[in-house]
């Protein structure tokens, strides 16, 4: 591979890392799958510039890096709203975006949300781990290094399926394909698999109140801060297999959501299962915005999904 055929780091950001579809396949042993907490922003930006739905891109929180792209190629950030340039340009997010060889991609100032993605045709082409390269931050394995960008780092580009790049620029996401992103979400979930481990009250106020998103939120989880939920009996279970979306409640009654760095396994309680659609609007509220629960059957859940369905981003078994 040329070594025009970069992204090179010049500012990080705060949080940036190489997140591909997830390393399916081995929460068995403990490892968790990764990839993006907002697979809907995700995937857009691949297609947008024309790359497999699973191939490698970078997931960018709060705050944005500047790059520079050693060849020409299609660009697009989705997710939460950065003011972006190209170059002098200002341009717009959701798009696809015609970048010449050698030029910087500069974030901005976020308006709204917290993790925008950002795709680049032919992809990053780190050295897979455990077949892929999505960062596991606690772990400190794949992506690069196992760790979030740092200035003056180098990061391979894989060969575009697309011969010019130029005459595929300006293609815009639709808005109707957008998540609703929102400071203070409602969000579907399927009760179970210990939702009887709570009182009647219990689920009640689950279901009936607002709860805020603490500090204590990263990619591993979320921790809500609200009306304690109440338990019928035992605050413990022996533990068992914990997925993205699981809503685990501690002694204390307030839930934790977990997200795509989450253990394996847990041995709390899990009310409910948010859905998977509406796992990317969890993934764009910041400490301090509100989150409210809805209940839905599992065919409701299935049918929210139906979009996921051929995106290649589908869940394996552990």
């Amino acid at each position: 591979m040329s070594n025009s055929a970069v992204l090179d780091v010049l500012d990080p950001g705060l949080l940036t890392t190489v997140q591909d579809a997830g390393r399916r396949g081995w929460a068995r042993y403990g490892v968790p799958p990764s990839g993006p907490l907002d697979e809907a922003a995700f995937a857009a930006a691949n297609e947008l510039v024309g790359n497999p739905p699973d191939a490698a891109a970078l997931e960018i929180t709060f705050t944005g890096p500047t790059l520079r792209v050693g060849r020409e190629c299609l660009i697009a950030v989705c997710g939460a709203d950065f003011a972006l340039w190209v170059g002098a340009l200002p341009v717009p997010t959701w798009h696809a975006l015609y970048v010449r060889a050698g030029q910087i991609v500069t974030f901005g100032a976020r308006r709204n949300g917290a993790r925008a993605y950002l795709a680049v045709s032919g992809g990053i082409a780190l050295p897979p781990f455990l077949g892929s390269q999505a960062t596991y931050l606690p772990g400190g394995f794949g992506g690069l290094d196992g760790r979030a960008l740092r200035a003056g780092d180098r990061l391979p580009l894989g060969p575009a399926a697309m011969r010019n790049p130029a005459q595929a620029a300006g293609r815009v996401w639709p808005v109707e394909r957008r998540p609703p992103y929102t400071p203070q979400p409602t969000v579907r979930v399927v009760l179970g698999p210990q939702d009887d481990y709570f009182t009647p009250e219990g689920l009640a106020t689950f279901l009936n109140s607002a709860y805020q998103l603490t500090p204590e939120a990263d990619r591993m989880g979320v921790r809500l801060q609200g009306s304690p939920i109440a338990h019928r009996g035992p605050t413990g279970i022996v533990s068992d297999g914990v997925v993205a979306g699981s809503v685990q409640v501690p002694p204390d009654g307030q839930p934790i959501v977990m997200l795509a760095d989450h253990q394996t396994t847990g041995g709390y309680p899990k009310i409910a299962t948010v859905v998977r659609a509406d796992l990317p609007l969890l993934a764009q509220c910041l400490p301090g915005d509100w989150v409210s629960f809805a209940a839905v059957t599992v065919a409701e859940a299935q049918r929210a999904c139906e979009p996921w369905r051929g995106v290649g981003i589908t869940p394996s078994p552990g």
